[in-house]
């Protein structure tokens, strides 16, 4: 005969029994969600390789539109130092400012192919350029009128250091969230997603392959 104490332990495992198998049951669902997530988000060895060359590209392209920025603050700057006589600063600065609307936009469109809004876009590397304006026009002037270096050593010296920092700062926050966002990055990121698809067929095949020789 039971005593009164071992039916209250049996109750009490009957009930907490099932709400520990749902506790269980819950748990098993968000580690099996999050392993799905995980698998989603790995990379297939195509799409390694695909998005490795749209990196490299991304990479020439900003590299292509920063020089023929380059060009025009270049030509700007001799017109207005060599014509117009201006000193190193005011000339900088005015060929500067028309360098970046023409590398901004090229760049925006066919580089990081962002489709955000663009005054905030533009205010974020106005951002970039109210840090790295003042410093470059400072060194500029200190290492061409105090330092006596040549003005056009000074200014291809600046453009080089502007192409590397520019390029960072539009990778990892201009553009961080709204890369690939336009039309033309819409089919780039396609293209990606087919890869991984044309991997995952290639799979199911060799797995169907080595099923057929073990059954032979």
């Amino acid at each position: 005969m039971e005593t009164e104490k071992e039916k209250i332990t049996e109750l009490t495992e009957e009930t907490e029994s099932p709400a520990t198998e749902n506790a269980d049951r819950a748990i098993e669902s968000e580690t099996a969600k999050a392993d799905n997530t995980e698998a989603k988000e790995e990379l297939t060895p195509e799409q390694i390789k695909l998005k490795r060359k749209n990196d490299i590209i991304r990479i020439l392209k900003f590299v292509g539109f920063s020089c023929s920025a380059g060009v025009i603050q270049f030509v700007v700057f001799t017109i207005l130092n060599e014509v117009l006589h201006l000193i190193y600063w005011p000339a900088y600065l005015i060929a500067l400012v028309l360098s970046v609307l023409w590398n901004f936009t090229f760049n925006r469109k066919f580089t990081f192919k962002s489709a955000n809004n663009v005054p905030i876009a533009m205010l974020k590397v106005a951002a970039y350029y109210v840090v790295f304006t003042p410093l470059s026009t400072l060194w500029g002037d200190a290492l061409t009128d105090k330092a006596h270096w040549n003005e056009y050593l000074v200014l291809a010296f600046t453009m080089v250091i502007n192409l590397v920092t520019e390029y960072l700062f539009n990778q990892f926050v201009v553009y961080r969230k709204s890369m690939n966002t336009n039309d033309l990055g819409k089919k780039e990121n396609a293209a990606l997603e087919a890869a991984g698809k044309h991997d995952g067929a290639e799979k199911e095949e060799d797995k169907a392959e080595d099923k057929g020789d073990e059954n032979a």
